[in-house]
């Protein structure tokens, strides 16, 4: 059984995009298009690995990742983001993230990284 993905992203053709990709792959996808809807609904002990966009109205992606860390949440976190900043990556990999990816994603390269997150 694979790990549960959660993807929050403002844009739905991006969620209903990566959604289709990865359930090619046989992994259990949840879609969100806040942060607070994923909060309000996954528990911070809930398995599960999550692509967070970073920036989205309300909580963006480094608010959610410092709540997620401040919770003791061990959830892995890959950033992706159409930001071409050249500090993005590194700045996403101190907040605590395994990964960032820039829209659009490889689906293989996305894939990989999930895999390698894998408990």
């Amino acid at each position: 059984m694979s790990v549960p993905i959660y993807i929050v992203d403002d844009d739905e053709s991006v969620c209903r995009a990566l959604k289709t990709l990865l359930m090619t792959y046989d992994f259990e996808v949840t879609t969100f298009n806040s942060a607070q809807n994923f909060f309000d609904t996954v528990a911070h002990d809930d398995p599960g690995c999550l692509l967070l966009d970073i920036h989205m109205p309300g909580l963006d992606g480094w608010e959610v990742q410092k709540r997620i860390l401040a919770s003791g949440s061990n959830r892995a976190v890959i950033f992706i983001s159409a930001e071409k900043k050249d500090d993005a990556t590194n700045r996403a990999l101190q907040a605590g993230a395994v990964g960032f990816l820039q829209k659009p994603v490889n689906g293989q390269t996305l894939v990989d990284l999930i895999n390698g997150v894998k408990n």
